[in-house]
């Protein structure tokens, strides 16, 4: 891996309109790209919106998917990459010929080639299906990358595979914080109006976005990631009323000891910018404990037991955070 320059948006999309969704995608790499960065993460689902989306027909969502590579979004999305010679992750509703839907996020690269990753564990909508692949692939900036989305890095096996394969960082956009968990112990609801208020009184959803409900649950988990499996991390997320909830933001980027190189406390839209330094994966202490698996020893984490779909495991009253 080469030495290289990132940045993680967060920002508040609007359900249905890829056109200013796309502008706010526009307008952050316009400004990445004044400070020399080569790749910039945008959330999951930026593109089309998110949570509105569980309320959708199948018709509806299907009008609002696109196909994957020769659609608009993803046209627009290598035009802009190859304008600013930057690469850019965003996430969007992927239709296949077949008529499939899927949870997709897209790198396009200004080589025009442009990489994309079905989330493995899709539950936003029953019309849509969960990918079966792992994405890991190389860039023309000198590094490998790797893609997880949101729930899929809640699930330590799919971290580890994407190290296994070689990613020297992880992408992870999210849409994430302030949901019904279920668990007494993991997130919650805020209260929307708190954001909608957050001009007047910033310090209320600040605290709310900061405590267990947001930032305090990803770093029970999120630097576990990175640090495990000697990887550098870009987290991207939403930010603000999404339908009934208030995502959290917290976008940041942690180096491969799990530690924070760059995050931001806005409660609206922002970017961290981060410089991540090859020689730091050189003897990081998750690379070094991969070098000593034993993989005859992991048998039993392929055997079946009483797995859930993803829509299922995600909705259950027996869901752990």
């Amino acid at each position: 891996m080469q030495d290289i320059r990132v940045a993680s948006v967060q920002f508040n999309h609007r359900a249905n309109d890829k056109h200013y969704n796309i502008s706010i995608i526009q307008h952050y790499v316009e400004e990445a790209a004044k400070l020399d960065v080569s790749i910039i993460v945008f959330p999951e689902m930026c593109i089309t919106g998110y949570w509105h989306v569980s309320k959708l027909s199948k018709r509806e969502v299907q009008d609002l998917a696109e196909f994957v590579p020769q659609g608009e979004i993803s046209l627009a999305l290598l035009a802009m990459s190859e304008k600013y010679q930057i690469s850019i992750g965003a996430g969007l509703i992927e239709i296949d010929e077949k008529g499939k839907l899927y949870n997709t996020y897209l790198v396009a690269m200004p080589d025009g080639r442009l990489a994309k990753h079905r989330k493995l564990h899709t539950f936003v909508s029953r019309h849509m299906t969960s990918g079966n692949e792992y994405t890991v692939f190389d860039t023309p900036h000198g590094c490998r990358v790797g893609i997880l989305i949101c729930w899929d890095n809640n699930l330590i096996e799919n971290a580890r595979i994407t190290a296994l394969k070689g990613a020297d960082i992880l992408l992870a956009p999210h849409q994430t914080g302030g949901c019904d968990s279920r668990s007494p112990n993991a997130m919650g609801l805020i209260d929307t109006q708190l954001w909608y208020n957050r001009n007047q009184n910033p310090e209320a959803i600040r605290q709310e976005m900061h405590g267990h409900k947001g930032r305090e649950w990803l770093m029970r988990w999120l630097p576990s990631r990175a640090h495990d499996n000697g990887m550098f991390l870009i987290f991207s997320n939403g930010v603000g009323v999404d339908m009934n909830e208030v995502r959290t933001g917290n976008a940041m980027i942690l180096n491969p000891y799990g530690q924070i190189l760059a995050e931001t406390d806005s409660v609206d839209n922002d970017m961290v910018i981060a410089d991540l330094k090859a020689q730091e994966l050189d003897m990081c202490t998750g690379r070094r404990w991969i070098r000593g698996r034993r993989p005859e020893l992991y048998q039993p984490l392929t055997a079946k037991g009483d797995e859930l779909s993803a829509f299922d495991a995600r909705f259950s009253k027996e869901e752990i955070d």
